[in-house]
């Protein structure tokens, strides 16, 4: 059988007047009234389903029992009061109508018939490569179809946590509908996993909970500080030199995710990198090109989850040429006159042993005649370079070589010298002069050397008079020194005249005391005679000859 097309409205509303018009003025219009049954009552079907619908009653004589619905139908039997009808194809919610009559009463009894689909398409809207930490995150759901929507649900979850929990609103025609949530987006949402779940809940109906899950998105989630790195570089670097620069910034998160960028004016450099919880610093060395010269910017370079954070700070780049110190003669001759230069490049001040130039890129000057007291004199030169406040300095020195004949000082060299023999002495004697002059000591008759500055072991072939003499390049000079060397006896003689010595002191001893006692006798004889014989002169004879007695 086709199915029978759905009747207008109109006049479906026309036929069931008519019926009620026949049932009215037919007779026997007062019997017993009879109720219309229509099965199932308010089923649920899915969408595109089919369903048979029963319409039944009592009546022992129903007259013309009928289904009225805009749905596609078709009958698929009949019987003593009741029909059944087919249902094709249900594509959207539904009421249906049974209608008779029985004794002159119209019998009219409806079904609502609910249609559900699942969602078609469940999907998180991409969410943004980075969110701020502390702003509002808006998480947007997107559902195309299900049905019914009074019992269709959307879920936000991070990771399995339920963030909002919300019914979807619009009619079922409508082909997608947006739903939208809002979170503060926080530190820890850093690499969580959202998704949007919906449910269609038909346990009312009997059925069950159908759900319906998008795939996850990963959240990344930044925090950069309103504070600009802070960038550590020199003011001004020489060509040819390193210095160090470094760049921190503090407060970041996560650090390890941030970029950084170290540039000096368009040369990338490559700095090490570390970071240390929510600080970062990158460390690198920068060396001045000669092409650089001049005013150059270093620029450092923070980035993270699409925002930057950069310093600057002004650089020069210089050249420092000096200081170059020349004499005109490095080893010059005693009584030549000799020219001192000091010299740099532009911009520099030089200072030539105190002496200043007469203005900056000058070189400094000073003439000397060369004397013996100038040999192995130093001269210093500095060079002074400010730049950007900064004041630069270096220096150098050369030493000024004077050749001048020998020359020996007397105070270096004794006149005279009195050593003993058998005894060691060092004969002591310097020369100078430049070149260095060699220093000899030779005897007058002998030309007997006597080694200089080291001990010698004194003997008597050594006493006489020397000429010491300075010899070199330049010319000679000659000191006379004499030498007194004394014998030295030999110990036993030593004892021997101090025994002698001795024996002669005792000699003398006796003697004298035996003339003193010789004459104390002769006196007192005198005095005796005197007193008893008549004074008389003694003979000389006789005097000598008395004495040994």
């Amino acid at each position: 059988m086709v199915p029978s097309r759905p009747l207008p409205g109109t006049c479906q509303t026309l036929l069931l007047f008519l019926l009620l018009v026949c049932c009215v003025l037919s007779p026997g219009s007062q019997g017993q009234q009879f109720l219309l049954r229509v099965q199932p009552q308010d089923p649920v079907l899915p969408a595109g389903g089919s369903l048979v619908v029963n319409c039944s009653t009592e009546c022992p004589d129903p007259k013309l029992i009928i289904l009225e619905t805009s749905l596609l139908k078709k009958p698929v039997g009949a019987g003593p009061g009741w029909a059944a009808f087919q249902l094709i194809n249900v594509t959207s919610d539904s009421r249906v109508l049974c209608a008779g009559f029985c004794n002159g009463f119209q019998m009219i009894s409806s079904s609502n018939i609910t249609v559900y689909r699942f969602p078609d398409q469940v999907e998180l809207a991409p969410l943004p490569p980075w969110q701020p930490v502390g702003k509002n995150l808006t998480l947007r759901c997107q559902v195309a179809g299900g049905a019914p929507r009074s019992q269709l649900t959307v879920v936000f979850l991070r990771g399995e946590e339920e963030l909002s929990r919300q019914r979807v609103a619009g009619e079922p025609a409508q082909v997608e509908v947006e739903v939208t949530a809002t979170v503060l987006a926080s530190r820890s949402d850093h690499g969580a996993s959202f998704s949007c779940h919906t449910e269609l809940d038909l346990r009312p109906q009997g059925l069950g909970l159908f759900e319906n899950t998008s795939a996850p998105h990963q959240l990344r989630t930044f925090a950069l500080p309103g504070t600009l790195p802070h960038l550590v570089a020199p003011r001004s670097l020489e060509v040819g030199t390193s210095r160090q620069v470094t760049c921190t910034l503090d407060g970041l998160f996560p650090s390890s995710e941030a970029q950084v960028q170290l540039a000096l004016g368009d040369q990338m450099l490559n700095p090490a990198v570390t970071r240390h919880g929510d600080r970062l610093m990158a460390r690198t060395t920068v060396t001045a090109r000669a092409d650089q010269e001049g005013s150059q910017e270093i620029v450092c370079n923070v980035t993270l989850g699409g925002e930057t954070r950069e310093s600057r700070e002004n650089l020069t780049v210089f050249s420092f040429l000096g200081p170059i110190l020349n004499l005109s003669e490095s080893s010059a001759p005693e009584g030549s006159i000799v020219t001192v230069t000091c010299m740099a490049g532009a911009r520099v001040n030089v200072l030539l042993d105190g002496v200043s130039a007469a203005a900056p890129g000058q070189p400094a000057q000073l003439q000397l005649n060369a004397t013996e007291i100038d040999d192995q004199r130093n001269f210093f030169c500095s060079a002074i370079l400010e730049v950007d406040g900064e004041i630069f300095k270096r220096n150098t020195s050369v030493q000024l070589r004077v050749l001048y004949g020998p020359k020996i000082d007397r105070a270096n060299c004794p006149e005279r010298l009195k050593w003993k023999e058998k005894t060691k002495q060092v004969l002591q004697c310097q020369a100078r002069g430049n070149p260095a002059p060699q220093l000899h000591c030779l005897q007058k008759d002998s030309n007997l050397e006597v080694p200089i500055g080291i001990p010698v072991f004194v003997k008597l072939r050594y006493n006489g008079t020397y000429h010491c003499q300075a010899a070199s390049s330049r010319g000679t000079y000659t000191l006379v020194v004499v030498m007194d060397v004394q014998g030295r006896n030999h110990p036993f003689v030593t004892i021997f005249m101090a025994v002698l010595v001795i024996v002669g002191l005792v000699t003398v001893t006796v003697a004298l005391k035996y003339l003193y006692g010789a004459k104390r006798r002769g006196n007192y004889k005198v005095n005796q005679e005197s007193s008893s014989l008549p004074l008389t002169s003694m003979r000389p004879k006789e005097a000598v000859a008395e004495e040994p007695s």
